[in-house]
């Protein structure tokens, strides 16, 4: 493991990157705002489960595949844009849900919180620039002469992510608090909505037009 002072600059660039607003946390906010924080909640852990997943890949050099080999990077590519871009269009479709407020986390047509849980691990398991996150950003806090580098990777790989689950949930309660006080203003919270999907669609865009990492 490094030493105090590089573990502590890796945890707090680690908070820094999280509190950056990405697709994961576009996600998190678009069910927190429209269900309430129960189901930001299920979204951050859908998401952190998908993150152990590519933790784990990058450990034992799947990733690595990915980062290397054009074709590898190119289906996961296609298939997460396609899901991103799914999943935006959904948002922009139902934007009337959040003028229920609060009421809708006991509408029976409310989003089952095992869906929420599902799509937000396929949201980020099918991205593939999380997976190259982590082999750029984890390794350079791995010293190459450790005696187990990949368990010291896993064991990064696994705080950051526990690091990042609480800035998601934070993102939930922020979202789910906004909501409360917004619950009688339903146009602002159609407009939230909206903006969450756009966010969403445009991130599924992005990834659709992105090149291949450099060999």
């Amino acid at each position: 493991m490094p030493d105090l002072l590089h573990l502590l600059a890796f945890v707090l660039a680690g908070l820094l990157l999280n509190l950056t607003p990405g697709v994961d946390v576009f996600y998190i906010v678009g069910h927190a705002l429209r269900q309430g924080w129960r189901a930001g909640v299920v979204a951050a852990l859908g998401i952190t489960a998908g993150c152990c997943v590519h933790i784990v890949a990058a450990a034992v050099g799947v990733s690595a595949i990915v980062a290397t080999s054009a074709a590898a990077f190119a289906v996961l590519k296609w298939v997460g844009a396609a899901y991103l871009v799914w999943i935006g269009v959904q948002m922009l479709r139902r934007p009337g849900a959040l003028q229920a407020g609060l009421a809708a986390q006991q509408s029976p047509q409310a989003e089952p919180l095992a869906r929420i849980f599902r799509g937000g691990f396929l949201t980020n398991v099918l991205n593939p620039k999380v997976a190259l996150f982590f082999l750029a950003f984890v390794p350079q806090f791995v010293d190459p002469a450790a005696a187990h580098p990949a368990g010291v990777f896993l064991l990064l790989g696994l705080l950051f992510n526990f690091n990042a689950l609480w800035v998601c949930i934070g993102w939930a309660a922020l979202a789910a608090w906004l909501a409360r006080r917004l619950d009688r203003a339903g146009t602002a919270l159609r407009w939230a909505e909206r903006a969450a999907g756009l966010m969403v669609l445009g991130f599924g865009l992005k990834l659709a037009f992105s090149d291949a990492p450099s060999r």
